[in-house]
């Protein structure tokens, strides 16, 4: 039986986040969470930047 990790859960949002340095949305989401619940790591493949997105 898997157990419920709510520090993995997403917003179920499988389209890419928009990225906050040229509006690109080929991006990537390359951790579930960030350094909060709240937070998630992101990385643009269309200007190479890393960002946080704020759920």
């Amino acid at each position: 039986m898997r157990r419920f990790d709510p520090s993995v859960t997403t917003s179920g949002d499988e389209s890419g986040a928009e990225c906050p340095y040229c509006g690109s949305t080929e991006t990537e989401r390359e951790h579930p969470k960030g350094p909060s619940l709240c937070r998630s790591m992101h990385f643009c493949t269309a200007c190479e930047q890393p960002f946080e997105k704020f759920e």
